[in-house]
């Protein structure tokens, strides 16, 4: 059984707004307090809810289980495992709706992602990650790179997917470490490896997530649904 999850419905008007609601709720989640962080988390959820309106319905039962994975996987990383502390010491709120929003963006750039492309991608990602633990600046970097591998030869027709969410995840992580929204610890707690802020193979964790939401598309049954880029004989004119 192969899933199909081409989220057809998403238009430039989309993305754009998409791109503009994530790089503004950042900025302006840096200049507010927790009733302000609130407020904008509510716009946040707005907009996914908006946006939602235009996928199919299969489509928004995968993208609902990315709002549960994500929320999860959230709070273990950050409260549990200390691995990263948000600005206020919580969770906010519009991180679950932005981890959504991710997807789509992954999901409508995978779909014009070769899979050389993508390939390259990864390939470039594994060869920063061998360096910089062989330099002894990102020593984390391997076990993320592990699971990157692990995914990608596990589910290699998802491979455009996880190339795109770790171009996009990077970018997200670079803006929003620089503006202050969040901070990965140096030293990872549990285990003794060091990182940077942020690792330059976070984007591994959204690669992840994208694999966890494929095998719960599966196991739910969707058939329809696939985070595999379609081919050209299945793309609506």
């Amino acid at each position: 059984m192969r899933a199909q999850f081409p989220a057809r419905g998403l238009r430039p008007r989309h993305v754009l707004l998409i791109f503009t609601v994530l790089a503004v709720g950042l900025a302006i989640d840096v200049r507010t307090d927790l009733p302000g962080q609130v407020a904008l988390s509510a716009g946040i959820w707005f907009v996914l809810f908006y946006v939602l309106r235009i996928v199919d319905p299969l489509e928004r039962r995968a993208l609902i289980a990315c709002l549960a994975i994500a929320t999860a996987g959230e709070l273990f990383l950050s409260l549990v495992w200390g691995l990263y502390t948000y600005r206020l010491g919580n969770v906010p709120l519009f991180v679950p709706p932005g981890h959504a929003m991710m997807l789509l963006l992954g999901l409508a750039l995978a779909q014009r992602m070769s899979s050389r492309a993508a390939d390259t991608v990864l390939v470039c990602a594994a060869l920063y990650g061998v360096a910089a633990a062989a330099a002894g600046i990102d020593t984390f970097a391997l076990p993320l790179l592990g699971l990157l591998a692990l995914i990608s030869f596990a589910m290699p027709k998802h491979r455009p997917l996880y190339a795109s969410t770790f171009i996009l995840a990077l970018a997200l992580e670079l803006y929003g470490t620089w503006l202050g929204n969040w901070t990965w610890s140096p030293e990872v707690p549990v285990i003794a490896l060091v990182t940077t802020n942020p690792p330059g193979i976070a984007s591994a964790f959204y690669a992840v997530l994208d694999a966890l939401i494929a095998c719960t598309v599966l196991i739910l049954g969707t058939s329809r649904l696939s985070l595999a880029r379609p081919s050209m004989s299945n793309r609506e004119p």
